[in-house]
């Protein structure tokens, strides 16, 4: 098979024209009118990037708000014709029953408000993503981190509802955290619990500023302010709100850890 001779990165389609090369069963003049093909697909209202998994690793993500479930079902229509996989983020209901109706294997995060749609799964590479959320009310957005970290092909450690107010709750799940390969940490309020976990690991650690919270905490400046402010180390911070950005990095992160040959860390911390 080429996957074990060409890099990760190749999207499934190109690896199987690869093959059918190498089988003889196509000429190199349709290999080189492929990749030579322009690398958008224009819908009128968008321009689909359809090289991005090539480039990146993963196919373009959609966010899904600001647009109708018609744009979101054409979008995703494309890219699931040219990549196999998709992953549409801040969807509402209304864009999941469209999308499932032209892609019946979309499946509706209901939580997360993402929108998953897979012809097979991507193999889960060693090591594992740990998402630490402080509050239940936190959850819609560590949920996105968790789904697109999931979707990318790492093994997602879940630690929800350990927020500083009873810090036991956290050290309790200390073993996990410290395991994973890098931590996703999202918190409203004033934003303290990425720095506690970043004193207790060695790994890095994504901070997520979220919404919640009261008039005080200016719809999470407020945690924004304190994560870009944290006294522990190897704290980076995203935007408010922004899980999958969060998710997206993390698996990079992670992606980096498998290659380097690290897999599972959890015997460093036995």
């Amino acid at each position: 098979m080429l996957r074990g001779t060409f890099p990760a990165v190749l999207t499934a389609e190109a690896i199987a024209l690869l093959e059918e090369f190498r089988a003889g069963k196509v000429d190199i003049a349709r290999v080189l009118r492929a990749f030579r093909a322009a690398p958008v697909a224009d819908l009128g209202f968008a321009q689909v990037d359809v090289h991005r998994g090539l480039r990146q690793g993963f196919p373009e993500v959609i966010f899904g708000a600001g647009k109708t479930p018609q744009q979101v079902t054409q979008i995703a229509a494309r890219l699931w014709k040219h990549e196999g996989r998709v992953l549409i983020t801040r969807v509402t209901a209304k864009h999941a029953v469209a999308v499932q109706r032209r892609l019946g294997k979309a499946v509706h995060h209901e939580a997360a408000r993402c929108i998953t749609i897979e012809r097979k799964p991507l193999a889960k590479r060693p090591g594992s993503v740990a998402v630490v959320c402080a509050g239940t009310s936190d959850l819609p957005v560590a949920e996105e981190a968790a789904v697109t970290a999931d979707v990318m092909g790492n093994r997602v450690e879940r630690i929800y509802d350990v927020g500083v107010a009873g810090l036991h709750r956290l050290l309790g799940r200390l073993d996990t955290v410290q395991a994973a390969n890098v931590i996703v940490v999202v918190a409203g309020m004033e934003g303290a619990l990425p720095s506690v976990v970043a004193g207790l690991v060695s790994r890095p650690v994504i901070a997520v500023p979220t919404s919640i919270g009261y008039g005080a905490s200016f719809g999470g400046v407020a945690a924004l302010l304190g994560m870009l402010n944290s006294c522990g180390s190897g704290v980076t911070v995203v935007n408010i709100d922004n899980g999958f950005g969060a998710g997206f990095a993390a698996s990079q992160i992670n992606a980096l850890a498998a290659e380097s040959g690290r897999g599972d860390t959890a015997e460093e911390h036995r």
